[in-house]
């Protein structure tokens, strides 16, 4: 086998975030049998991205995808992704490194935010969004690039029936989590649910939790995690990296 789909997370001391990684990793390859699929983490969790890159060249593997699980174009994905896959090409003559692009923003996220909300009870009929506000709660950025990406999906969300849908950032902007929900409230608003934009568990989403409760939300939905359309999604990027740019109907089947 030459190419593999190396799956760069970001790490976190939080044992649950490289569980959630692995879990979502594991549901990634029977979808694609003949495809190898390994994990690497940038930070506090193992292995590293130049381990696994060696790992796969040892095993005679000279073509990769490297997909960083991030959900917009920040810091990470512009800057400490990038440099560490260079610095590993130099060191493996003949492996050629095909950077895949974030995974947001994607009509199967949307999908998997809604599959969360239906498994935390809010019902998702038109009857049901209608009187429903959502907040979008993610991570949050210093990268006014990634701040206008969740300010844009949460408005063309709203286009899909809720009463409103707002953008609210666990850190580095504002609203806060629990201000976006009592601003809801405050404009009449009848049920509040919390939607993390987030997609493993750790201190940020936490942070998302305990916003949501303090502020009274009616549902907080999980993070996104081993959903299925996320491990679909991580499959249409590797396939538009590698180039076989697979149809998107036959992922959202």
């Amino acid at each position: 086998m030459s190419r593999a789909l190396l799956v760069i997370a970001h790490g976190s001391r939080d044992p649950r975030h490289a569980a959630t990684v692995h879990a979502l990793v594991g549901r990634v390859r029977p979808l694609r049998p003949g495809l190898r699929v390994e994990t690497a983490f940038l930070d506090f969790n193992g292995p590293t991205v130049s381990r696994s890159l060696a790992s796969l060249y040892l095993s005679g593997v000279r073509e990769v995808v490297a997909l960083p699980l991030l959900l917009t174009r920040a810091f990470h994905a512009k800057a400490d992704v990038p440099a560490v896959l260079a610095e590993s090409a130099t060191r493996l003559p003949g492996l050629s490194v095909r950077f895949a692009d974030v995974l947001g923003p994607h009509p199967l996220l949307v999908a998997s935010l809604e599959r969360r909300l239906a498994e935390a009870g809010l019902g998702l009929t038109p009857a049901d969004r209608a009187a429903t506000g959502v907040v979008l709660a993610s991570a949050g950025s210093t990268d006014p690039e990634a701040i206008a990406v969740i300010a844009e999906i949460a408005r063309e969300w709203r286009h899909t029936g809720w009463c409103a849908v707002r953008p609210a950032f666990a850190s580095a902007a504002l609203p806060r989590t629990e201000d976006a929900v009592r601003a809801l409230r405050a404009e009449g608003v009848r049920r509040v649910a919390v939607a993390p934009y987030v997609i493993a568990p750790g201190f940020l989403p936490d942070r998302i939790t305990a916003g949501a409760g303090a502020a009274g939300a009616d549902v907080v939905a999980g993070v996104l995690g081993a959903t299925p359309e996320l491990a679909r999604l991580l499959l249409h990027r590797y396939d538009t990296a590698a180039g076989r740019r697979a149809p998107l109907a036959a992922l959202t089947a």
